[in-house]
């Protein structure tokens, strides 16, 4: 008896084989073959006449239907049925088939079979069959039914003809979810079989065996094969043609009566996006994106442990600080809190590239004129966590004006589209337009993918020594507001500035203001105000756009001049500001002192930075000082002084520096007043000890203020500290209140509190030097002279007549009068003259400009009188003749 059973017909193989499964069980599979007939075989190799047609009727009658299959007989050994099918319908097979002469009835049909039952349906095949031929039906037509099947892409002619256009196509095999072997019926005579990549997806891996060894399937990777399985295989389709990999593979979109299979793969959570496909589909991909996000916020399958991003997807108003790189930035927002960001989904020229580090500084100075200072909108994408020695960094969407500054940078070569791992959910929302943006640069050849560095921008530091400096000078000087771009805040009156028409880079200082030093790091407290002023460098001036004018260099090759940031002098906003202070001889010299003192001024008024403790009553006095300093200050290079100064004060000399000479006095008054009452307490204060604050070694630096314990007596006094020994801890400090200077192991020292600190009480060691004095340069003789003068001038209050100040050293030449010695004559006798006619130094050879003036012509002539006596009684350095005759 034969024996029955009920199945789902998978797939259809030929026209007389079919594949079948269990309507419960989907796994369970077998392949049942239609008894007593046979058609044309498909084959790789190539058709034979009539085989798909025969096969299409067929599958067109049964794929994915119910069929009841009835058993007439099982071949031992591989164990295959043969029989008959019916479905639902009442559709008998193989007889309509037969009838429709696509399939031919076997010559040795029945010959083995006795059953009555079994010849009288192998005889009604034969009349069917003989029924199809006399009508010419299928098979029995006689000519004909060839088609060409091309087994692979062939050459760039195929896409010239096909690529974008939508046909036919029936899938032959599913080999994976997103992996099919599809059929494409370009025309009645020619077919397309190859391998086809779902476009715009990616799913997990079946189980595959290679070499021997089985790799298992990835998780969902045979659920989302079963998924194509059930709803394409072996059904016609339209296959959209989209491209080939690089493997020869083609990729196409395949749509089925519902839809892209690709989208409902998304949606259930068994695909993720390809981005390798974005730039293929184009606008299409969005689709894709929006599926995959449903399945990613149902947490479906793939997406079972998706973290939604933790951030509220509101644009934040931000403003650029600083150009970190192509790619990075700093912004800040409106309570003054700096946040680093970094470009979602795009990347810099890299400097490990040979092809894209030629471009690192032009594509940040795209960035710079782009960004730096302008309000954008941050929209955070996610956050990198710190690995692999990168800290950690928020990523975002930067626009300005409404424009994606990332899509700029990729649109004209200066940045290139991160490939996202698969998981990677921390990307612009934009990726598919970045993406395409970057293959049409590639195709324009746009910036780093143009093929050949751009000419490197070489910019010679003119500051990099005097002798540079001074050459330079000339060109510069003789330019108003010259274009240029400030690199570099030193400090808050010290800047790198980059003037790319004159193809060099400087450094900066600021005319007529003085800003306290900042610490080397945000940590280090440096002189107060100082870093306060470096901040507002960077908020205002930092990588801007800028104007400079300059007037002079300094002894290391610094150019002295004006900065304009927005035509605006920031030195005149740092004044404003209470961050930096007025220095009048360079600002007359500069010819912005009137705009300069008048912003000191109202800062002072406001009590703004470093004026919050100004006493007016002490700038009265400093003013008083001033303009009697002023009498006496001119351009060194032109001075002459028609009438001799009679500006004189009291001082006393505190310490002479024995290697040229130099005097370090205190002018008598307010000053050393002020200076022992502040002294007073800060004895006191050294003395509690609670304020036994051991110094950080962190602030222990050059041109820092410190309090330091003198050697000779004990005592604790204000100094600065003028050059470092980091390894032994040692410093050597300059007492800033008397001159003279030691070094100290940094224990002795501790932190100067700010109530002791030069705003209340300014130093009182004044520079200072001998009038119409050349001091003699052999070691002995300066040492015999040095201790002339300390032997007529220890602990004696003097006169000092201020002959001329040189504002820019910062130097007061002086002549000494005693007021206590018998019989002294101003005008002629002076310690300047006492120390000439005792040999211990000289009338100069080569007098200074303003030593040559009229109104000192009688000094000059008694000087060089006391000289003359000295050498004929061979007094000191002229005990062994004129050294001066030579």
């Amino acid at each position: 008896m034969s024996k029955s059973y009920f199945a789902v017909v998978k797939s259809v193989l030929s026209g007389d084989t079919l594949v079948v499964h269990s309507p419960k069980n989907p796994s369970a599979e077998k392949t049942f073959s239609l008894a007593y007939v046979s058609a044309p075989r498909l084959s790789k190799d190539g058709d034979e006449p009539f085989a798909f047609q025969s096969r299409e009727f067929i599958r067109n009658l049964a794929v994915g239907k119910d069929i009841k299959c009835t058993v007439s007989y099982t071949v031992p050994g591989s164990g295959r049925e043969y029989g008959t099918a019916q479905l639902r319908d009442g559709t008998e097979l193989p007889d309509a088939a037969v009838k429709a002469g696509w399939l031919k009835v076997r010559d040795e049909a029945g010959r083995k079979d006795d059953s009555d039952e079994t010849l009288e349906a192998i005889q009604r095949l034969r009349d069917l069959e003989q029924q199809a031929k006399s009508e010419g039906k299928g098979l029995h037509v006689g000519t004909g039914g060839m088609i060409e099947v091309q087994n692979d892409l062939g050459g760039p002619s195929f896409f010239n003809e096909w690529k974008g256009k939508t046909v036919d196509g029936i899938i032959e095999r599913v080999f994976s979810g997103d992996r099919l072997l599809a059929r494409l019926l370009l025309s009645d005579k020619k077919h397309l079989q190859v391998m086809t990549l779902l476009a715009g997806i990616r799913t997990p891996s079946t189980e595959r065996t290679t070499n021997g060894q089985t790799q298992p399937a990835e998780e969902y990777g045979n659920e989302a094969k079963s998924y194509v399985e059930s709803r394409l295989l072996q059904r016609m389709v339209k296959v959209k043609i989209i491209g080939a990999s690089p493997q020869g593979q083609l990729i196409a979109t395949v749509l089925h009566p519902r839809g892209n299979i690709a989208e409902f793969l998304l949606q259930d959570g068994l695909a993720r996006c390809n981005d390798f496909h974005s730039t293929l589909l184009g606008q299409d991909m969005a689709a894709l994106r929006a599926a995959e996000r449903k399945a990613q916020e149902a947490k479906l399958r793939l997406h079972k442990n998706h973290v939604s991003k933790g951030t509220d997807g509101k644009d934040l108003d931000m403003t650029v600080t600083k150009i970190i790189g192509a790619d990075t930035i700093i912004v800040k927002n409106k309570a003054g809190v700096e946040k680093r960001i970094q470009f979602s989904s795009v990347r810099g020229p890299r400097a490990n590239e040979a092809s894209e580090a030629p471009f690192r500084d032009e594509a940040k100075e795209f960035l710079r004129r782009k960004l730096i200072g302008k309000h954008v909108k941050i929209t955070i994408d996610g956050t990198k966590p710190a690995q692999d020695g990168f800290e950690a960094r928020e990523v975002a969407t930067v626009t300005v004006g409404g424009k994606n500054i990332a899509l700029q940078l990729v649109q004209d070569g200066y940045a290139s589209v991160i490939r996202h791992r698969k998981d990677d959910t921390d990307r612009a929302s934009n990726y598919d337009e970045l993406l395409a943006a970057q293959e049409t640069a590639k195709e324009e050849k746009k910036g780093m993918w143009s093929g050949k560095a751009p000419k490197a921008r070489q910019l010679v530091d003119a500051s990099e020594n005097a002798q540079r400096a001074k050459i330079q000078l000339s060109t510069l000087s003789r330019q108003r507001k010259i274009p240029g771009v400030v690199d570099f805040c030193k400090s808050g009156s010290r800047f790198t500035i980059l003037v790319p028409r004159e193809g060099v880079k400087l450094t900066l200082v600021l005319a007529g203001v003085r800003a306290p030093r900042a610490g080397r790091t945000p940590q280090e407290p440096g002189e107060p105000f100082g870093n306060e002023a470096l901040e507002l460098a960077n908020r205002r001036c930092n990588q801007r756009d800028c104007e400079i004018d300059v007037h002079d260099i300094d002894k290391v090759g610094g150019f002295i001049g004006d900065l304009y940031v927005n035509r605006e002098s920031f030195a005149k906003i740092l004044v404003e500001e209470g961050l930096a202070s007025v220095h009048e001889y360079s600002a007359e010299k500069a010819g912005n002192a009137a705009e300069l003192l008048a912003a000191q001024k109202k800062a002072k008024e406001a009590h703004k930075g470093m004026w919050h403790d100004w006493d007016p009553s002490q700038e009265q006095d400093e003013e008083e000082q001033s303009t009697a300093v002023e009498s006496a200050t001119a351009d060194l290079a032109s001075v002459t002084i028609d009438k001799r100064p009679s500006d004189y004060r009291d001082i006393v000399i505190t310490n002479i520096d024995t290697t040229t000479g130099r005097l370090k006095i205190q002018e008598v008054g307010k000053g050393t007043a002020a200076l022992e009452t502040i002294m007073t307490e800060f004895r006191k204060f050294h003395a509690d000890p609670k304020n036994n604050v051991p110094i950080k070694e962190e602030s222990v630096k050059a041109g820092a203020f410190v309090s330091a314990r003198f050697t000779e007596d004990g005592q604790w006094y204000r100094a600065r500290v003028r050059s470092n020994d980091r390894t032994a801890k040692v410093a050597e400090v300059v007492y800033i209140d008397y001159g003279n200077s030691e070094k100290q192991p940094w224990s002795k020292l501790r932190p100067l509190d700010e109530k002791f600190s030069t705003q209340r009480v300014k130093a009182q060691a004044v520079d200072a030097a001998l009038s119409f004095i050349q001091m003699p340069t052999a070691p002995d003789y300066l040492h015999d002279a040095i201790g002339f003068i300390y032997e007529i001038t220890d602990g004696k209050q003097l006169v000092g007549c201020f002959d001329f100040v040189d504002a820019k050293e910062n130097l007061s030449w002086i002549t000494i009068y005693d007021p206590h010695a018998e019989g002294v004559d101003k005008a002629n006798a002076s310690v300047n003259r006492e120390v000439i006619r005792n040999g211990h130094a000289m009338v100069p050879r080569k007098l200074r400009p303003w030593e040559r003036s009229p109104a000192f012509a009688p000094v000059l002539k008694s000087l060089k009188e006391a000289e003359r006596q000295a050498k004929e009684e061979r007094l000191g350095m002229w005990e062994y003749g004129d050294l001066t005759e030579d």
